[in-house]
């Protein structure tokens, strides 16, 4: 039997975790469980987990402890990750990674490495303000590196293309402001305990990716 291979991602808001983890997710043929997109889920179909979690993400605030943490131990539990799983966005703080390891340890299945992704602010808000979803399909474009071939329009369905309210770069900024004073205390966590490899995330998706795979 294969060994598990159990992830997480830690980096700002922008810095690629999503799109590196659902390359790892399919490069080893295990979940990918994105909290951001849990909740943006909840926030559409305005469950009382979105309407309480909406005003949090718009002004770029962290989703209280208890709600997040309760998401992620419904997900683990299911059997699809028992070969193992990739988390991207969570934990965000050392709270947080408390809560992860009491979960993981009733669940016998012990986190394997954390991945930090090191990019640049001003990288970050170059990538996210530039960002744009289709509102019919949800595919993803963005002005300078996926651009789409006619403009505010999807290529796939034609749908309307719009800037999500946390991609703006008010919004964008007050994030990498949270994230320096709540998340980044996990990469003294996550080092401490021998677990945390840096890796440079400003590149290319596939020279990331390369960067990723040694790291694991």
């Amino acid at each position: 039997m294969e060994k598990a291979v159990r992830l997480c991602f830690l980096g700002p808001p922008g810095a690629g975790k999503g799109t590196q983890a659902e390359m790892v997710s399919a490069h080893f043929h295990i979940p990918h469980i994105s909290t951001g997109d849990m909740l943006r889920e909840a926030v559409r179909e305005q469950t009382e987990l979105g309407k309480r979690a909406q005003a949090i993400m718009e002004r770029g605030e962290l989703v209280p402890d208890d709600v997040v943490t309760g998401i992620v131990r419904e997900r683990l539990e299911r059997a699809d990750c028992r070969p193992g799983f990739v988390l991207d966005g969570f934990p965000r703080t050392v709270v947080q990674a408390n809560a992860l390891q009491g979960i993981l340890e009733d669940l016998h299945q012990p986190l394997e490495r954390v991945l930090n992704l090191i990019v640049p602010d001003d990288i970050i808000v170059l990538r996210s303000t530039g960002r744009r979803v289709c509102r019919q399909c949800g595919a993803n474009y963005h002005l300078v590196f996926n651009p789409p071939a006619v403009p505010d329009r999807c290529d796939l369905c034609g749908g309307e293309l719009y800037q999500r309210d946390d991609d703006r770069e008010a919004t964008v900024r007050r994030r990498l402001a949270v994230y320096a004073e709540q998340t980044a205390p996990l990469v003294d966590y996550y080092r401490a305990r021998g677990l945390l490899r840096d890796v440079d995330g400003n590149a290319a998706v596939d020279t990331v990716f390369t960067r990723v795979l040694a790291a694991i």
